[in-house]
This record gives C-alpha cells, structure tokens and sequence, in this order.
C-alpha cells in the first residue's frame, strides 16, 4: 500500500497504487434542490450506451429516491454498515470545516474502504472492502421511487401536521447519479488485470474489455456501484464519461467540449460539468472563475458524495435544504451546515454563477460577470435581501464566448392571434 493525500480526508491515506493525477479532471456538480426525477438522464444515457443484449439491467446514469431508493438495492447502507463493522463506532470526522483547500471539511478519522480491508479478513484476497450485490438488487432503477420517510419507529404513517422549512419531519429527495471517476478508483484498485485505467488527459476512469475477464473485482469493490457485470459478454462494464464528447472528437461537438448526454438531457437544469485543474498533490489547483472550482472551494455549495468512502469522487452535489442535517451528515461529510447556508442565502456571485447550470451543452472553462441594476428587495426570515440583474458570461477552451444569460429570467407574453393564449 502507499501513502497518497486525499484533500476530501484532510490527511494522507492508503491506496494500492502510487499517486498519479491527471492534468485536468472530469467533474460535475449536481444540484439536488432542483432534481424532479423525470430520468431524462438515465434514458439519454441507456439509448446512447447499454440498449444491446445483456445491458437490460444496466443503468450507467440512473436517479434514485433516498432514503430508501438505491441502485443496487441499498447500496449505500451496505458499504457503511461493512465500515462500521470493521472499525466499530470510530468512523467520525474531527477538526470542523474551514477555508483550507486541503482540509475544508476537518479531518475524516475513521478506516476508508482501503483501509478497512485490513481488519474485515483474515486471508488479504482483496485490495479494497466491498461486497457483491445478487441479481435481484441490479433489477430495479428506483424501485422505493417517491417513498417518504415518516415518523421514527412507525410503519407506514406520515407525520400528521404541515411542514415548512429549515426541516421537513416527512421528507424525501432525488438523488442523481453516474460514476464518479474518482481520484482514487476503487475498481481501478481491485482489478487483477489491470484493465481500469485513468485517461491522463482527463481522469475519466476506463475499462479496456480486451483485458477483463470478468471476475467482477471492480464490481465487489466500488462503494458506489457503478462497475456492472455483463452476462452474456462475461466482462464488466462501465460509464465512459461520454469521451468523444468531452474531447471534442464527437462529430456533433464541431471540435469544441461538449457535456456528457445525461447532463445535456436534463430539463430540470440540475446539472453542471467541466474539466477541473489538478495540483502535484490531487487537490484541484486554484482557477477563481472556473465555475466549479468556485461552487466547490469558494462558494463551498456543492459536496462529495460519501467522502469517507475514501475514493475521492469527482462528483459533487448541492444538498436538500428540507432534509435532516444528520441525514445529510453521513451522505455528504460536515460541510453540510454551511453549504445549505450559503446557498439559502447566495450572495451577488452565487446567484449569477447558478444561472450557468444547463444554458448550454458546451463544457464551461470560465466565467465573467457584468453587474447589473438592482431589481428585488425584500426582508425574509431576519434577512434583507437584494438580487441584481447581473449578467454572467461562459467561455469555452478556446478562450471564446460560449454564451451570457442573466440572473432575471425574460417574460415571454404569447400574443393573442394563438387559439389557447388567456
């Protein structure tokens, strides 16, 4: 095992391999207040790549109801329970939030699931802690789709009384998902073959089936379980992050990035993906107007989804506000308080830069923003509140403006010559 830094942690961890980063790195963030669940994702994703033979219960992108949707079955409480059982009740994080990049969420003290195979087997067989869903968990997408959960203790009975914010008592959320294409991949960690790669260029985490023989170590090993065993092939198989899309190779892209075809797709304007510079040490190098290095480092919103797991994914997710913070704790590490803060309170910036999500299907590599006049204030829960007309400008690779919206949406008023105009 080596020693590799892993700035989600706030320390050094292990990891089978030596450190190697990319020079830029795929990433996304997902704003979860906005996720309706339409699947217009996860069917963008199934009629481009898993629509043959053998892929029927493969869905590389999918959207599951938490807290008690998951695809595979009960995914997550699985690998947490495994992580408990290996280093019972120690799996906490200590030091609390700051603004340091290499620590902003304290220090996570617990065993990652790197870590915690040392202790769970007696025969070190495995490289990473892991389990091996049945069949029957990969049959449904969402199977629990739209489940609320109500009182603690009691089955099937809602909580009886209206509800308004901070905290819902009957609650539920969407949560969207693909492969991560972690820093630390799990499945890349656990193949005997050496098939699961990381493309330099770009992080996305591969797998070349001319070398894999199906022995579904990367399908035992990822927390998230996005590595998928295909039957009748004998091989696994994985979102490829759309590739020739990302680099311009893709007949449609003209030559410029492109965004993945999950989140080109999503009509609930939920999503937003970039490529991301990386220090020596895997911590995103500064870049102040990158979009998402400033939802992640400077506005602080957007989380990484189980931290603990140790993998370092690169997708990040702007948490419910209407979910119990403990809930949210354990799914997205300690900076939960202030990223649901910030963004029930977004400052002038924020509000411009959440105007970039889904505008447009080209990869964002900068942004710039053109103040504008005052156009709403209010008092709202002890606040004042002041929200600018402000213009936000996106540009691509090549330096080139991509597009400019602004923070008040345009009214449209259709004109009465149509048969159904009020």
């Amino acid at each position: 095992m080596s020693q590799v830094y892993n700035w989600q942690l706030g320390r050094e961890m292990s990891y089978p391999y030596d450190a190697r980063y990319p020079g830029r790195q795929f990433a996304f963030v997902f704003n979860i207040n906005r996720c309706i669940a339409c699947q217009s994702c996860t069917m963008a994703c199934k009629s481009t790549w898993t629509f043959n033979k053998g892929q029927e219960n493969m869905w590389w992108a999918n959207v599951e109801t938490k807290p008690y949707g998951g695809y595979p079955k009960f995914w997550d409480v699985k690998i947490l329970d495994l992580l408990n059982r290996a280093n019972p009740e120690r799996q906490r994080w200590t030091g609390g939030v700051s603004d340091d990049p290499k620590a902003m969420y304290g220090q996570f003290s617990g065993m990652t699931i790197f870590e915690a195979i040392k202790k769970s087997i007696d025969v070190q067989s495995s490289r990473v802690l892991g389990y091996l869903p049945p069949d029957d968990e990969w049959t449904s997408p969402n199977i629990f789709e739209d489940n609320p959960r109500g009182k603690t203790g009691v089955r099937n009975k809602l909580h009886e009384t209206g509800e308004q914010l901070p905290v819902h008592n009957t609650w539920f959320f969407y949560l969207a998902r693909i492969c991560n294409h972690c820093t630390y991949p799990a499945c890349l960690a656990a193949c005997p073959r050496k098939a699961i790669y990381k493309r330099p260029e770009d992080g996305i985490v591969l797998l070349d089936e001319s070398q894999c023989r199906g022995y579904r170590k990367c399908v035992e090993a990822c927390p998230y379980k996005k590595t998928m065993y295909r039957p009748n092939t004998r091989i696994s198989e994985k979102c490829i992050g759309c590739f020739p899309r990302v680099e311009g190779t893709d007949p449609e892209t003209n030559g410029v990035p492109m965004e993945t075809r999950c989140m080109a797709a999503c009509i609930g304007q939920i999503r937003m993906q970039g490529l991301v510079k990386v220090a020596p040490d895997g911590s995103w190098a500064e870049d102040r107007q990158h979009p998402l290095y400033y939802l992640v480092h400077v506005a602080k919103v957007a989380l990484p989804l189980y931290p603990q797991f140790g993998t370092s994914p690169n997708g990040y997710y702007i948490p419910p506000r209407w979910v119990p913070r403990e809930y949210l704790r354990q799914m997205f590490g300690p900076g939960v308080d202030r990223a649901i803060e910030r963004y029930e309170n977004p400052d002038r910036e924020l509000l411009a830069v959440l105007q970039l999500f889904r505008r447009s299907n080209r990869i964002i590599f900068r942004y710039e923003i053109k103040e504008g006049p005052l156009v709403y204030e209010a008092a709202y829960r002890g606040r004042n509140i002041k929200i600018y007309n402000d213009t936000v400008i996106a540009f691509g690779k090549d330096g080139k403006e991509l597009f400019r919206t602004t923070v008040q949406e345009p009214l449209h008023v259709r004109p009465n010559k149509h048969q159904n105009s009020i």
